[in-house]
């Protein structure tokens, strides 16, 4: 019955730097809050008005209310086990009583991060699944060095997240040693893995990813990566314990395409031994301490297409080598001493698709140097010196899918360069003295998926109206402004709207719940409320 259970898809997520808040929705800056670091299969009830679901999913369906009646589903195929364990994980109906029933069902995948409960009794069942276990989620869980020891029968594991799991040290470690057929192992935010304890890895041989995110006691443990040859993704970022001498044991992972070691303290030296990675595409220095210095080492990188430069001690001075970077794909240099001066050198990154200069001291004329970017999609300007006229030297850049103005000077009068951006997909234009006279050039943009208008304190209900006709909006902000009760009967139209934020209005959490039961099905988060 049925055929081999898709497999998940593994997402990588922008972590915040505290953990308070939930990980399946999280908020990141304005409109880039809507992410999900998780998500659990189940069955898929969408059917259309008087069809009748499949009859594996009614029985699915009807397991799934009567659980407490079956004691083993081991006599069934395996792909519908999998079903049915995927089905009650997702219905949060999944407990230790419960799980006994899928023990020695064969299982391949078991995906628990973040769920209540999960600790080391439940592990007995975990490892009876034998070889056939082939990915395992355990993030956030209360499973313990102890409960790890039944993992060491699981011989074909290739897939193993451990992120948040507080009571794993390094004994833990030595327990997994032995899965060589791990190609993804995850670590997030662990303070008790420890450099000697990373020689636990050396013996991983087949691992293509790695994440050590948070983990601030393996200064000097990198050296054992060293037999690693298949390596591709190294997550590092906010391990602040990470220096240059770090960097000399990965010049030898040849394989390594991605490299992420954020808010660490390595400097220009320490990226001169990344020069002989040449498969290396993805290098994120976002809050290290270089300088313009090293982009000499990041010119003999041929592969290098995304670069994270933010927050670093860049200045004009020195920036002359980004035009040496040809390949890149994203730049980001946000928070940086830089200035227009800077943006002449970015003329012959002709590949660029996405470039972040918030908070930089950009102004409109250094936009001229943007002109001929023509694969250009993503351009964040929040909080620089850009106005009206900037926008004017942009004009050619049709393929822009996101455009950040946020804190920009943007007047009524400048909306009217954004009517040739077609394309657009997200739009913010926040902090500045918007009416709804510049609305009516954003109401053309019919792409438009996430608006963002917030404190532009002149916007009335003539706004609601205006955009009414924007009915892909998923997103839409516009707090801090004249919005009223009376304006969101120009909503109804929106029936794609997920997120809806009208803080400082008139209008209150009741109201927005009215316009969500009748009009907005899809509505899952809103403010006030």
């Amino acid at each position: 019955m049925g055929g081999a259970c898709s497999r998940k898809q593994e997402r990588d997520n922008k972590d915040s730097p505290t953990r308070g808040l939930s990980r399946r929705y999280c908020k990141s800056g304005t409109l880039k809050w809507w992410t999900s670091s998780f998500s659990y299969p189940s069955v898929d009830f969408h059917l259309r008005k008087g069809e009748c679901p499949p009859l594996l999913d009614l029985c699915i369906q009807k397991i799934n209310e009567d659980i407490d009646k079956y004691n083993t589903f081991s006599m069934l195929p395996r792909d519908i086990s999998q079903l049915i364990f995927n089905n009650l994980v997702y219905s949060r109906r999944l407990t230790s009583a419960s799980l006994e029933a899928f023990r020695d069902c064969a299982l391949q995948d078991l995906y628990l991060g973040e769920y209540d409960g999960v600790n080391d009794n439940w592990m007995g069942v975990i490892s009876s699944q034998g070889s056939s276990l082939l990915s395992v989620d355990l993030s956030g869980s209360d499973v313990t060095d102890f409960g790890l020891t039944y993992l060491k029968d699981c011989e074909s594991l290739i897939s193993l997240n451990l992120n948040y799991c507080d009571q794993i040290s390094d004994r833990g470690l030595e327990c997994i040693s032995g899965l060589s057929n791990l190609t993804s192992l995850s670590f997030r935010r662990n303070d008790s893995i420890s450099a000697q304890g990373m020689s636990a890895f050396s013996g991983l041989v087949n691992l293509v990813k790695l994440d050590l995110e948070r983990c601030p006691g393996i200064h000097g443990g990198l050296v054992h990566l060293r037999g690693l040859t298949k390596l591709e993704s190294l997550n590092l970022k906010w391990c602040n314990c990470i220096t240059d001498y770090d960097m000399k044991p990965l010049s030898e992972l040849a394989s390594l395409k991605s490299l992420e070691i954020s808010s660490s303290k390595v400097t220009d030296f320490g990226i001169s031994f990344l020069k002989g990675l040449q498969k290396l595409a993805l290098l994120n220095l976002e809050g290290c301490l270089v300088t313009a210095a090293c982009l000499d080492s990041l010119a003999e990188l041929p592969a290098l297409s995304n670069l994270n430069l933010n927050r670093c001690n860049l200045s004009d001075n020195g920036c002359k080598k980004i035009s040496r970077l040809e390949n890149l794909k994203v730049l980001n240099l946000g928070f940086n001493v830089i200035t227009d001066a800077c943006l002449v050198h970015l003329k012959g990154l002709t590949k660029l698709e996405s470039l972040n200069l918030d908070s930089c001291k950009i102004g409109d004329e250094g936009l001229v140097n943007l002109a001929g970017l023509e694969q250009l999609n993503c351009l964040e300007l929040s909080d620089t010196e850009v106005g009206s006229n900037g926008l004017h030297h942009l004009s050619g850049l049709t393929g822009l899918t996101d455009l950040d103005l946020f804190g920009a000077r943007i007047t009524d009068f400048g909306t009217n360069y954004l009517k040739k951006f077609k394309n657009l997909r997200s739009l913010e234009i926040c902090g500045g003295v918007l009416t709804d006279a510049g609305v009516k050039n954003i109401k053309e943009l019919s792409s438009l998926v996430c608006l963002n208008l917030s404190q532009n304190s002149n916007l009335t209900d003539k706004t609601l109206e205006l955009i009414s006709g924007l009915t892909g909006l998923v997103s839409l902000n516009v707090s801090n402004s004249r919005i009223t009760n009376a304006g969101l009967q120009h909503l109804k139209t929106l029936k794609n709207l997920r997120s809806l934020t009208l803080e400082s209005c008139k209008v209150t959490a009741n109201d927005i719940k009215k316009l969500k039961s009748i009009y907005l099905p899809n509505l899952v988060s809103f403010r006030p409320g």
